[in-house]
């Protein structure tokens, strides 16, 4: 297969990329080269999207295009200058309006209304990303619409997941460190490598379809209890409920003194519940999450700028004190 990976240098484009080299297909990235290099064995085309594509992308026949871009002028002009017969748009679950019923997926759902023009204001983010499903459901001869929840693993640039691995980076064996909500309330995750692997499988198979990219839902207990294996420690958690976290100014999900994974029940109940089922029987493979957590502290270790979000341990300390 020849594809084509708008992107290839950053966390799950370049995460798309590698697994396709992997397989033995010939891979072509494209990006600015600003924040990251693509993988070896990639050949690398330097461009400027919000500028015409160069002429040489255009004149090769791919065999399928991986597009991840959340502005529809970008996905628009892709679409009219690369000729390929199969494309895979990775989207977002934000462009699900609901956001509390549990189990939910495509067609299931209501949707933000699609906006087809460029904003760089993040409450847009789902609507921007519905308007380039739009492009590339009008557009594309055929296609794959993937829709992800919360990716992990290493090269994480939102610092959710990370947060954590970091948390038990600095934990000692029964230390108490606290943890959001209640310990039965389910969380999704996947590993960036997981989904850039099923990308690259739905781009090498031509799949068709719309599917929320996501592992399956489980209880946050369980989840922290996988991080905290993989880094190594055995914590005591101190679990605290929405009531209280909200009580002592915790906010949720992430950005400063955040709790990451954290969301308000039940108005938040199926951000983190999505129907998994489709995506494994086109194909999706998981791993442990303790091997992800693994190897994010292994990349952590040597990425001392790696994005982190939410509490700070005197924030945490203090939290903590407050609770008692």
């Amino acid at each position: 297969m020849r594809l084509l990976v708008l992107g290839g240098t950053v966390f799950l484009s370049r995460a798309v990329a590698e697994a396709a080299l992997s397989r033995g297909h010939e891979v072509t990235t494209v990006s600015r080269g600003v924040t990251g290099s693509p993988p070896d064995g990639a050949r690398h085309v330097r461009a400027d999207r919000d500028a015409t594509l160069p002429a040489e992308l255009g004149g090769v026949a791919y065999d399928a295009v991986v597009d991840v871009a959340s502005r529809p002028s970008r996905v628009r002009s892709a679409l009219a200058q690369l000729r390929a017969p199969h494309w895979v748009y990775v989207s977002s679950i934000s462009v699900y309006a609901d956001e509390a019923t549990v189990g939910g997926a495509p067609g299931m759902l209501p949707q933000h209304e699609p906006l087809d023009e460029d904003s760089d204001d993040m409450a847009d983010y789902g609507r921007l990303k519905a308007g380039c499903e739009r492009l590339v459901g009008e557009q594309a001869p055929s296609r794959a619409i993937v829709r992800p929840g919360l990716i992990a693993g290493p090269g994480d640039r939102s610092g959710r997941f990370t947060y954590w691995v970091d948390r038990m980076r600095r934990a000692r064996d029964g230390e108490v460190v606290l943890a959001p909500g209640d310990p039965s309330d389910r969380v999704q995750l996947i590993d960036v490598r997981d989904l850039g692997s099923w990308v690259a499988l739905l781009a090498e198979r031509r799949t068709t379809g719309v599917f929320d990219a996501i592992g399956e839902p489980a209880p946050i207990r369980d989840v922290l209890a996988d991080v905290a294996a993989g880094c190594g420690v055995r914590p005591r958690w101190r679990w605290a409920s929405d009531a209280q976290l909200e009580g002592v100014g915790v906010n949720p999900w992430m950005g400063p003194r955040s709790l990451p994974l954290w969301l308000p029940r039940p108005e938040y109940d199926g951000m983190t519940t999505h129907l998994a089922a489709p995506a494994f029987q086109a194909g999706l493979r998981t791993r442990p999450m303790a091997d992800t957590a693994r190897d994010t502290l292994a990349w952590l270790e040597t990425a001392p700028d790696a994005a982190l979000t939410g509490l700070t341990a005197d924030e945490e300390r203090e939290v903590l004190a407050a609770l008692g």
